[in-house]
């Protein structure tokens, strides 16, 4: 296989396969359809299958940007090298990100007695500064991130003739992420993460900053 074909197929399965999956894995399946929620909390189901698909996409881009690289000699000054690294050094960002959004906390942290709440504490239990920042840059930036991917898969696809395969699935696949999207979430399958963790007792602290979260 050309190396350059299979750059792009690996950078279309990371951002158009992988990370959309982890993107609705994350907001629409934090309570599964069998899930006896509130009985049932923190179904851990949705985090694994976003860390998989996220560490996935990262690791196949790395790949992909490997094999780029050592078939042409270097990186190239062009618009889709340019939105490529952003994609890429915005998604690595996302991930250190992630070793950094603090504890968790709450009455099931390994660290906590059930019974004693003062032993509860941590920055998703009790939504601190540090966790409300990590929340709204992790959002922002992981749909940046497929924006960016986006724009240089399609300037990607231009050097390369845009040939026709490619093509026809840098349509569909955004396309279908966008109808997946919102019928799970007029379906009302876009759950709050504390609620469904903790559930909707208004004793947990998260649970007193209202509405809206996701």
């Amino acid at each position: 296989m050309d190396p350059l074909i299979l750059h792009a197929l690996l950078m279309l399965v990371a951002w158009l396969v992988l990370a959309p999956l982890g993107i609705l894995l994350a907001r629409f399946f934090k309570i599964t359809p069998r899930q006896d929620w509130p009985r049932q909390l923190d179904n851990r189901f949705w985090w694994y299958g976003h860390l998989i698909c996220m560490y996935g996409a990262v690791g196949l881009a790395g790949l992909a940007v490997w094999t780029a690289v050592s078939t042409t000699g270097g990186f190239e000054l062009s618009l889709h090298a340019a939105f490529g690294s952003m994609a890429v050094g915005l998604a690595v960002l996302q991930v250190l990100s992630g070793w950094l959004r603090g504890s968790k906390g709450g009455p099931t942290d390994r660290r906590a007695a059930r019974n004693d709440p003062s032993t509860w504490r941590g920055d998703h239990y009790d939504m601190t500064a540090r966790r409300i920042a990590f929340e709204a840059w992790h959002k922002v930036a992981g749909y940046g991130v497929l924006l960016l991917a986006l724009a240089a898969a399609a300037s990607g696809l231009e050097l390369l003739g845009w040939l026709q395969p490619f093509l026809a699935w840098l349509v569909a696949l955004p396309l279908l992420f966008l109808l997946v999207y919102g019928v799970l979430q007029r379906a009302g399958f876009a759950k709050d993460t504390y609620r469904a963790i903790w559930g909707p007792d208004e004793a947990h602290p998260g649970n007193r900053r209202g509405p809206g979260r996701r």
